[in-house]
């Protein structure tokens, strides 16, 4: 789904594993500033706003489908490398600060990036889906059969990212997986 209740080209396509997917808005300026500068430029103070935003979001979408409040929140991993020189996972950021605004337990980290992949921005479609193909996995321990997921990220643009990790929340059982994403690039 895009950011309304519309259903996008990508998930018209098929293969989607997650629930529903909703986004803040279209990656367009001045959305895509605030994204870039979060993820790029440690403006890590504007996890909060889009925060707000993605919470808007999910209560839209918990009014639409008639969907229970989440167990939990689970930001999109990166590699432990890619966050060491980042500095920190910008997903991780979006999913605390919404945490705080819907008064939610804690952000859970259930996924782990099993291997580093390459950057995603300019891939095509297939290339994205094989690229990220087992880069993801459960936390060992982690218990999520029954439980109604939120998964964050700051960018869908085919759906590749959220779709394998919603792949494994599903494989370990979860009763919804809901993604949210601050913004939603509209592919050609």
């Amino acid at each position: 789904m895009a950011t309304g209740g519309e259903v996008c080209a990508e998930c018209r396509g098929g293969g989607r594993v997650f629930d529903y997917c909703r986004s803040a808005g279209y990656y367009r300026e001045p959305l895509r500033e605030a994204v870039l500068a979060l993820k790029y430029h440690r403006k890590t103070r504007l996890a909060a706003p889009l925060a707000e935003l993605l919470a808007e979001r999910l209560a839209a979408l918990r009014r639409e489908a008639d969907l229970p409040a989440p167990d939990c929140l689970v930001p999109v991993p990166l590699h432990w490398r890619r966050r060491w020189r980042r500095g920190f996972n910008q997903s991780l950021l979006l999913c605390q600060e919404l945490a705080k605004l819907l008064d939610r337990p804690p952000v859970e980290e259930l996924l782990v990036r099993t291997r580093a992949t390459r950057p995603q921005v300019g891939l095509k479609r297939t290339a994205r889906i094989e690229n990220l193909r087992g880069a993801f996995a459960l936390r060992r321990g982690a218990c999520v059969e029954g439980r109604n997921v939120v998964l964050v990220d700051d960018v869908m643009t085919t759906g590749a990212t959220v779709n394998e990790c919603a792949k494994m929340l599903k494989k370990a059982k979860c009763a919804t997986v809901v993604c949210l994403t601050a913004a939603r690039q509209v592919t050609e």
